[in-house]
């Protein structure tokens, strides 16, 4: 009872198979840090307020993280206080009374 499924020999699994570079960004604390690193860069416009396109240029452009490491990072900077963001998401205020993240820097690869 043979299917006439071959297994692909290992020569077309690694054909198949794209081989990507470490992504700096991927863990959500380095992503949060750098992100938090690029508002206390940027000057506060009135009242301590950080317009949100002026830490999302420099991550997604210069930095070229992605949307997602961006949307982790953020994600994780409101819910430990970190970072205040208006409802309507055009800007962000740096929470100075709340310790910095400490992140360890991930081992090279």
């Amino acid at each position: 009872m043979n299917s006439g499924y071959a297994p692909p020999c290992q020569e077309t699994v690694r054909r198949r198979l794209k081989m990507t570079a470490h992504r700096p960004y991927s863990d959500p604390d380095a992503a949060a840090k750098r992100l938090l690193e690029i508002a206390k860069e940027v000057s506060p416009v009135h009242d301590g307020r950080i317009y949100i396109e002026l830490i999302n240029g420099p991550f997604l452009f210069r930095d070229r993280g992605s949307a997602a490491e961006y949307g982790s990072g953020l994600r994780l900077l409101i819910e430990r206080k970190q970072l205040e963001m208006h409802e309507s998401g055009t800007y962000v205020r740096i929470r100075d009374e709340w310790p910095l993240l400490e992140v360890q820097d991930a081992p090279p690869t």
